[in-house]
């Protein structure tokens, strides 16, 4: 399936929030979107992991 697991990371504290999943055929480039940091307590922008 090209449907993979993500872990998103807070640019900020690096902590891993998120799990999502997306097509890494359609989309090769790194994910990044605005989330909720819990440990920051505050929106910010979380990026794929390597």
């Amino acid at each position: 399936m090209p449907r993979e697991g993500v872990t998103l990371r807070c640019s900020e504290c690096k902590m891993e929030n998120y799990i999502t999943t997306k097509n890494k055929k359609t989309q090769t480039e790194k994910l990044e979107m605005s989330k909720h940091c819990h440990k920051c307590n505050k929106h910010t922008s979380h990026k794929e992991k390597k």
